[in-house]
């Protein structure tokens, strides 16, 4: 379960906990969590990719106190050493899990869950395909509204979901066209009403570089370098996240970005 804030909600709480200057993001997360709205856990797993992040983490912890909770540091550079550090933070990890459920998370268990990942990321690669006709088949309200249910469900359920909706795009017939295709890059972006906004205003969201669109689920995990390696390398390497500095590599910080204007025929940023 991926969290996620409350956009449109009112903070109710959190002001007693963090500072007006912090992350909206972070802070809505919280709030939800302090009006009980992730009472349903049994842990917490947040990533130390910025300061904000790691606050939350402390009093979440301090002042929820859910049964499990873990802080995953994240390298900020992309060095053979970053790598290598992040794979042992992987392997704390693991370990903190296994003394949580009381039971062995083997290689075998870790590969056929990146097995179920892959299909589930492959699944949505196919889904953006049919984004690139013109007019696009599925609209970017309904295709956020799928990254959404992904992010609230098991992946196995979600697969299947996506091989139906993939089935039911493919019968559609396109409508006409002529609307302006957009890009549409940021962090974190789970709320409808935003990519609603655009394609009400007469634009058609074509392609995303977004933390829950594409980034999410763009480069699978290479199963033949061993669970805990491939999963350092897919997520430290694989995603081009501001939060990672690649320091006179330009191009392999934006060039990606030239690739989708191209191929989705994108006109506006």
């Amino acid at each position: 379960y991926r969290i996620q804030g409350g956009v449109g909600r009112p903070l109710k709480q959190v002001d007693q906990y963090l500072e007006t200057i912090m992350c909206p993001y972070v802070r809505s997360c919280f709030d939800l969590a302090l009006g009980g709205e992730y009472d349903f856990l049994s842990g917490v797993v947040i990533p130390h990719t910025c300061d904000a992040m790691h606050r939350v983490y402390d009093m979440w912890k301090y002042h929820l106190k859910p049964p499990y909770s873990h802080c995953i540091t994240v390298p900020h550079m992309t060095h053979q050493a970053s790598f290598e550090y992040f794979q042992k933070e992987l392997e704390d990890f693991r370990e903190s899990l296994e003394r949580f459920f009381e039971r062995s998370a083997s290689e075998e268990d870790l590969a056929a869950a990146i097995g179920l990942h892959n299909r589930s990321r492959a699944l949505l690669r196919e889904l953006y395909e049919l984004r690139k006709a013109k007019p696009p088949l599925i609209s970017g309200v309904e295709v956020t509204r799928v990254l959404v249910a992904g992010m609230t469900i098991p992946v196995q359920e979600f697969s299947d979901l996506l091989e139906d909706v993939i089935a039911e795009v493919r019968s559609r017939r396109p409508g006409p066209d002529g609307r302006p295709r957009l890009l549409v890059v940021g962090s974190e972006v789970d709320d409808v009403a935003m990519i609603r906004l655009l394609e009400d205003s007469g634009a058609s969201v074509v392609m995303d570089d977004l933390c829950t669109g594409s980034r999410s689920f763009w480069k699978d995990v290479d199963p033949a370098e061993g669970a805990l390696s491939g999963l350092a390398a897919r997520y430290l390497g694989g995603i081009t996240c501001p939060c990672t500095y690649r320091p006179g590599k330009v191009a392999q910080r934006f060039s990606y970005l030239e690739d989708y204007a191209r191929d989705w025929g994108v006109e506006g940023v």
